[in-house]
């Protein structure tokens, strides 16, 4: 890290006006790419944010030119088909949506947990069911034929009339209704993840949003308590909070894989999974920081450590910065101690870790290619590094 980001502030009695990065573009080794399909498959997420969240002006411009979505999913999945792509990118738009409505706009936690249940069941609908007649001896390779299609939830089976039967109980999201735009939204991408995502995939890609809507609830919960949380318990709600979990599952749907059970519930995968979250997590709340302390939000990393560890503010941003220079070194490390699962699963396993890469260069490239953090400003806030401080809103 750069020896000159030191401390803006020089008296005990003075306020810092600004704050230095740290120099992530020396310090990250990995290429940034592009996917192909980035100019159309934005084009038609701006269209589908504005139908399906019924955006007006000024918020139509924010979701779409100002935030970015279509050009952050292509530089998250540059390897990513044209289906694939629109698809992660309709998710990664939604996000954007649900962060700052629980972030920003929502200090009711029963309105939090209100959303997250409307979401899970968007993704869990249980009205549908199936019977199956099975042959004896055949009844296990036919269940678990359909258990690929349906993903069952609930199973029971017994003879009828000679015949082994087989009664499903599987998720349905075409079944599903509701009057929230956030349900009928995730119900639209996640329709279509269905087609072509796997079993496994999609419960990770369930459990994902389901750790992220607990920990959004157990944020907006703090917050209206002024409840801050010391470093070790903020880095766990972190890992949740992030959106990591989900957003590495459509690494998976992007890729067309599904690894199996041995593959990611090894200490090496979730080693670098944990590495790269905690890059991705640590280095938005440096970018973050600005707008947050403008809206007087303390669920930040930054602020967490100015809080309980007493540093001022750029001794914070210099000890994120380093902890995200130790992230990238324990995915380095854990990439090269990665088993061999046989040549097949190893091609799989090759293409999610370097998805997991593509995730900590792309949220990289994309905080200051879209204005999310930096406004107008964000390539010369790229260049010389230096973040001028919001005056804080009244409260």
């Amino acid at each position: 890290m750069d020896s000159t980001a030191t401390c803006t502030v020089t008296c005990s009695d003075s306020q810092p006006t600004e704050f230095i990065l740290p120099d992530f573009f020396s310090d990250c080794p990995y290429p940034m790419r592009l996917n192909p399909h980035c100019d159309p498959v934005s084009r038609a997420i701006e269209q589908w944010l504005c139908s399906e969240a019924h955006l007006v002006e000024p918020e139509a411009t924010k979701y779409t030119t100002i935030l970015r979505p279509g050009y952050f999913a292509s530089v998250c999945f540059p390897d990513a088909d044209a289906f694939h792509l629109k698809v992660c990118a309709d998710f990664l738009g939604w996000s954007f949506k649900m962060d700052d409505w629980l972030e920003i706009e929502r200090s009711d936690v029963n309105d939090a947990w209100g959303v997250r249940d409307c979401c899970i069941s968007a993704y869990r609908v249980r009205d549908t069911s199936l019977c199956v007649h099975v042959s004896r001896g055949n009844g296990s390779q036919v269940l678990q034929n359909v258990s690929d299609i349906y993903m069952p939830l609930v199973v029971t089976s017994g003879w009828s009339d000679g015949r082994y039967q087989l009664l499903l109980t599987y998720r349905d999201p075409a079944n599903f209704q509701t009057e929230r735009y956030s349900g009928k939204m995730c119900k639209s991408y996640f329709s279509r993840f269905k087609e072509t995502g796997g079993p496994g995939c999609t419960e990770r890609f369930i459990h994902g949003m389901d750790l992220w809507f607990i920990s959004a609830a157990k944020e907006v919960e703090n917050r209206a308590k002024g409840h801050i949380n010391d470093v070790e318990s903020y880095i766990e709600l972190r890992r949740d909070l992030s959106g990591c979990k989900a957003c590495f599952a459509f690494t998976e749907f992007a890729c067309q894989i599904d690894l199996p059970d041995e593959v990611v519930s090894h200490p090496v995968i979730i080693a670098l999974e944990e590495a790269a979250n905690d890059f991705i997590s640590w280095s938005n709340d440096i970018f973050s920081y600005n707008l947050e302390q403008f809206h007087h939000s303390t669920n930040n990393s930054v602020a967490v450590l100015m809080v309980k560890q007493g540093l001022d503010l750029q001794g914070a941003i210099d000890y994120c910065g380093r902890l995200c220079n130790i992230s990238l070194q324990r995915f380095e490390e854990n990439r090269a101690n990665l088993p061999s699962w046989g040549e097949e699963i190893d091609k799989d396993v090759a293409k999610y870790v370097e998805g997991l890469q593509n995730w900590i260069t792309g949220t990289l490239q994309w905080s200051f290619e879209s204005a999310r953090y930096f406004g107008k400003d964000a390539h010369i806030v790229k260049q010389n590094r230096i973040v001028k401080l919001l005056p804080k809103r009244p409260l």
